[in-house]
Formats: structure tokens, sequence, C-alpha cells
């Protein structure tokens, strides 16, 4: 999967005063860029904001999963991308827990639960994603060990307390393989969806949801799904032009023939 999201996941996720903290070398490397068989560490552990330690493979519980890394005393974007996320999958007419799981994780090891909680609470409001929802803290080692298997590159300013990193969405298996990774600025119910059912291998949504995702295809560079007009055209035309190519054949067979 080829490197994407870095394009807005810097000068959107931090205010521009707090960019000083960083060097140029420190924002080129931020980055989302799995390889193509990156996965995450199930029995890797957290503890969400109840205070109970979960694995990984426990919080996304065999289902579809939208994972989101995220500073949870973050003032610029970290909530407004929730706010996104949690607006797409309600637009998206899945259902949470049943049909997929959201799984946010925050990147500051200093956060405890009751960060992790006033996040749920702020911008996931009280329905039933954000009862589904699982939300975790976790120490430095837990958090670089997660971002390191799925190719998430951050960088810290100690100065300002601030984070630089991708604004990413990705979409994970029930396996915890990475299927998509969506741009987390502007996700639409469309896009979740289609992720979603296209991770969920048959097993979620419908019949028509997976006839549709032959009409559509993914754009890696933009994080979206795109309609296939382009390469319907180009078939068609190929098709036109061996029809075209057969018939002058068969004709000059035919006129040929005694």
């Amino acid at each position: 999967m080829r490197r994407l999201i870095a394009f807005v996941g810097l000068g959107l996720t931090l205010a521009m005063p707090a960019l000083a903290g960083f060097s140029q070398a420190d924002l080129a490397a931020v980055s989302a860029s799995p390889r193509p068989d990156a996965a995450l560490p199930l029995g890797l552990s957290f503890t969400d904001d109840t205070g109970q330690r979960r694995t990984l493979g426990a919080a996304i519980g065999g289902k579809p999963t939208m994972l989101i890394f995220a500073d949870y005393t973050c003032h610029t974007l970290c909530g407004p991308i929730l706010d996104f996320a949690a607006a797409a999958l309600d637009r998206s007419g899945l259902r949470p827990g049943d049909d997929f799981r959201l799984l946010v994780i925050g990147l500051d090891p200093k956060d405890g639960r009751d960060a992790a909680h006033a996040m749920r609470r702020d911008h996931l409001g009280d329905g039933a994603l954000a009862q589904t929802a699982v939300v975790l803290t976790g120490s430095d080692v837990a958090v670089r060990t997660a971002t390191d298997a799925l190719g998430y590159r951050y960088a810290y300013d100690p100065e300002h307390d601030q984070f630089a990193h991708p604004a990413a969405a990705y979409v994970l298996d029930a396996q915890g393989r990475v299927t998509r990774v969506l741009s987390g600025l502007g996700l639409s119910g469309n896009d979740v969806r289609l992720a979603l059912v296209a991770a969920g291998d048959g097993h979620t949504g419908t019949l028509g949801d997976r006839i549709r995702l032959l009409c559509y295809g993914y754009d890696p560079v933009r994080g979206i799904y795109t309609e296939r007009i382009t390469l319907f055209l180009q078939i068609g035309a190929l098709a036109t032009v061996a029809a075209l190519a057969g018939g002058i054949v068969w004709m000059a067979k035919a006129r040929a023939a005694p």
C-alpha cells in the first residue's frame, strides 16, 4: 500500500504556532504508509477508559474495524477528526458493534483514562457508536509497537506537548489486517461503508454493497473511493474495437470463400 495521508496530516492536524517545535526532517517523516501485509498486533495490551485491560484482538472483536490514532488532549484537529469519523459511520447505515467496531488509540502515554473518556464523551456522543467504541490508552512501548506495525509515523514536540501526525483512518479486517487507509478529514458515509464492506469479506453489508464495490475504485493517494467511469469507458472502447476487428476478419473470410 502506497504512502498516504501525509498530505493534510501536518498543516491541518497542528495549529500553525506549534509547528515551530518541529524540524523539517520531523515533518517530512510524518506519514501513514503501511506495508502490504501490515496488521495490528492483536496480543498487545492497552487500558480502556473504564480502566479495564484489553488486548487489541479483544477490542476489535473479530469485526471489521475503523482505527484512529489520536492525542486526547489535542486542541486542534484530533477532536474534529473523530467528529468526522462518527458522522460518516452514522451515515454509512451500518450497525455499530454488529457490523463494525470503532477503535481509538491514544498517542500520548501520559494521557490517562479520564482524558480518553472525555474524548469519547465530547466527540462520540451517547448513542450506539459511543457505547460500542473502544477508546484505549497505553504505554509508550505499546503505542509505538502498534503504530510501527501499521506504518503510522508521527513526531512529538515536548516544548509544546504537541504531536505532528497524519489525519488518517485505518480500516482493518476481522484479523486486524489493514485493508484501507482513508483520509480522516471529510470522510463520507459512502467511503466508510464501502471500506468496511470490503474489509468484512462478505460478512458485512448486503449483496448490493458488494455489487457497488465493482463500480467504485479505491484511490490510495486521495484515500477515497471513486467511480470507475474511466475504466468502464476504456473497457467499452476496447470491446468495440475488438468487435469491429472481428467483424472485418469475418467479412474478409466470407468474401474469400468460394
